[in-house]
């Protein structure tokens, strides 16, 4: 094949003016020809293959009669560009019809990055009319290949001109997309031309997945307005604190700039517009556009979440290795060995017990943040840095109190607005710097402390020890239906938000010591090990059904399943999701049934195989993990075999 160093595209890399009897995959398999008459591919059938696996996953069609099929595969050495105009046009899933002009972009299949750029610098040059109308009056692929390299590799820009008179407002604006390639710098492009048209200066900063340079303070005091065109959270949004905000999700940047960049320019005009409030606090209004206060509550719990997670991680692995050093009963006596032993004065079980006693302390130690971190870090999504003072301060009433990690939730909320609306209060300027070091924590604990001693804290104790309780009772039918719905949960978002929720509840739980907590413990862990696992057996039983990155996806799945990873199957499930999540959620589900059934316990939050010492009845939970993973993995292989992938109807802009 051609050396790495050959350019991306050349004239006989371009079909002008070609028509094309079939649909996409004729189009697709005519480019791969031309790319193998060049010698940049020594597998046409396999190149072929691995742009059609990608279509599968999603459409690749663009409005504006465009298409950009795309893959990374083995069967490349270097990143290449085909182009064809086509006459007649052929449908690639576009919503408003055929596309005339497709290129497709292969990789190599260790050239992430270079796909990547190629995509996105694509993407953006194709929101510009004026590319695509040279495209397609190209009279020469001469013409053509100086268009394309002139946008995938474009000479340094020149240094602007003098302005000698500003524009009529200035506006700054943060893009962002979840995955942050081709949306976010389409929607940047987007709002730049439409900027541009109506005299308004803009400056994007595109918090992307090369990272972002964030914008200059000073742009941003001299700011009249700022757009949020995000589909997750800003980064730093107390930036921006004071100014003038039109927010809507990444798309409408792309669809509807010219309306957006008008709205900033009416908002900047406008006293009464919607404003990014706070001194560094986080959205305190629910913005227009795609971005609600459903996704806004969401993102607040999976915050505490997740800051949660490394606290329970931590303390519960120590304190399971001081069970491997010291035996369970370590927990009764532990405390006491840790405070009154030391090397020179040995416990009667010698050093191995000492050293347990010492994990356990340790474990027990960073396990009592729990609570006091789901509720600092609820508070810190509400009202940023001011809220974690009062946040803690609320998770560690909620386990004086006995609330436990509901009472946490409860108090971290209130914690969090209370932060929130104390910081937005006018005060004089020179009373400014006490506001977020002393008047806010003083405020906000003090306001959520008497609420939950007043008011909510009885009933949120009473709450959690009637759900101890009703959990310590489970038995027979009831807590094997539990195990099925822990195990649904578990698989059906791989470390999304239903997942981390299943997980929280297990963890919570495992403050209460019962050996029904033991046995949530045990049900969550083993189903949140069988996606990977089911995945890695999949792809080794029948690897004709899965592409060469998904094969090796599967090799690495084995270790990321015995880890309990559930994220090693997102690769699969992102590619296949109408046939991967359901037979994932198939074994989840027969895997918690069993862990239930059979009355597995686990003491340890995380670890997987590599924490069985933590784990009582060793044979049961290995059987139910067995027997899930193999259902699940059968499950995928049939839905693969014999169901047929179905296109999305709303394609993606572009994907990666």
């Amino acid at each position: 094949m051609t050396s790495s160093t050959a350019p991306i595209i050349t004239r006989d890399l371009v079909l002008l003016d070609v028509a094309i009897d079939g649909d996409k995959q004729a189009v697709i398999a005519r480019l791969v020809n031309a790319l193998a008459a060049a010698g940049r591919t020594d597998d046409a059938d396999g190149l072929i293959g691995a742009a059609m696996a990608r279509e599968e996953q999603s459409a690749t069609g663009l409005p504006g009669g465009i298409a950009i099929p795309h893959c990374r595969s083995p069967y490349v050495d270097t990143p290449t560009i085909g182009f064809a105009r086509l006459t007649p046009g052929v449908d690639f899933g576009a919503p408003d019809g055929p596309a005339d002009l497709a290129f497709l972009i292969a990789a190599p299949d260790s050239g992430g990055q270079e796909h990547m750029k190629l995509l996105s610098s694509l993407a953006r040059a194709l929101v510009r009319k004026d590319f695509v109308e040279s495209l397609r009056n190209a009279g020469s692929a001469d013409e053509v290949v100086a268009l394309v390299e002139g946008v995938v590799n474009p000479a340094p820009a020149a240094p602007p001109a003098p302005v000698e008179k500003p524009a009529a407002k200035t506006i700054v604006a943060i893009t962002a997309c979840p995955t942050g390639i081709a949306h976010t710098y389409m929607a940047a492009d987007a709002l730049a031309a439409a900027a541009k048209e109506a005299g308004v200066t803009l400056v994007v900063e595109t918090q992307g997945s090369s990272g972002s340079t964030p914008l200059p303070s000073d742009t941003i005091a001299g700011a009249d307005a700022v757009i949020f065109a995000t589909d997750v959270g800003v980064k730093d949004r107390g930036r921006f604190a004071g100014k003038p905000v039109v927010a809507s999700g990444v798309k409408r940047a792309i669809n509807e700039p010219a309306k957006m960049i008008a709205e900033a320019v009416a908002a900047a005009d406008n006293p009464n517009a919607p404003r990014v409030e706070g001194s560094g606090a986080a959205a305190s209004e629910a913005p227009s556009g795609d971005v609600g206060w459903g996704t806004r509550t969401r993102q607040i719990l999976l915050t505490g979440v997740s800051y949660m997670i490394p606290f329970v991680a931590a303390g519960g692995l120590l304190i399971a290795l001081g069970f491997l050093f010291a035996g369970y009963e370590i927990a009764d006596t532990g405390n006491d060995i840790a405070l009154n032993n030391s090397l020179t004065n040995l416990p009667p079980g010698g050093f191995l017990e000492y050293l347990g006693a010492i994990l356990f302390s340790l474990g027990g130690l960073a396990f009592g943040f729990l609570v006091p971190a789901l509720a600092g870090y609820i508070s810190f999504a509400i009202a940023d840095r001011p809220g974690i003072a009062p946040g803690f301060t609320a998770g560690a009433l909620a386990v004086f109190i006995g609330g436990g990690f509901i009472g946490g939730i409860v108090g971290g909320v209130l914690a969090g607005f209370a932060a929130l609306w104390i910081s937005n209060l006018k005060v004089p300027q020179w009373f400014r710097g006490l506001m977020p070091v002393v008047i806010v924590p003083l405020g906000a604990s003090l306001f959520v402390g008497l609420i939950m001693f007043f008011l909510v804290g009885r009933p949120l104790a009473l709450i959690n020890s009637g759900l101890t309780n009703w959990l310590s009772g489970l038995s027979g039918t009831s807590a094997i239906f539990l195990g099925i719905i822990l195990g649904l949960m578990m698989c059906f978002d791989l470390g999304g938000p239903v997942n981390k929720a299943a997980y929280a509840f297990a963890t919570a739980g495992l403050a209460a010591e019962t050996t029904a907590s033991f046995e949530i413990m045990a049900a969550v862990m083993a189903a949140g090990m069988v996606p990977p696992l089911a995945m890695a057996l999949a792809t080794t039983i029948r690897p004709g059904l899965f592409s060469e990155p998904e094969r090796e996806n599967g090799r690495a799945a084995w270790l990321l399943g015995a880890s309990f990873i559930s994220e090693g199957a997102i690769p699969f499930a992102a590619a296949d999701p109408l046939r991967v999540i359901p037979s994932m959620m198939f074994g989840g589900a027969i895997t918690g049934a069993l862990c239930m059934a059979f009355g597995a316990t686990s003491r340890a939050p995380h670890g997987g195989i590599f924490v069985l010492f933590a784990i009582d009845n060793k044979l049961g939970f290995v059987i139910a993990l067995v027997a899930g993973t193999v259902a699940a993995a059968l499950a995928v292989v049939a839905a693969k075999q014999f169901i047929k992938a179905g296109a999305k109807t709303e394609p993606e802009l572009v994907t990666a």
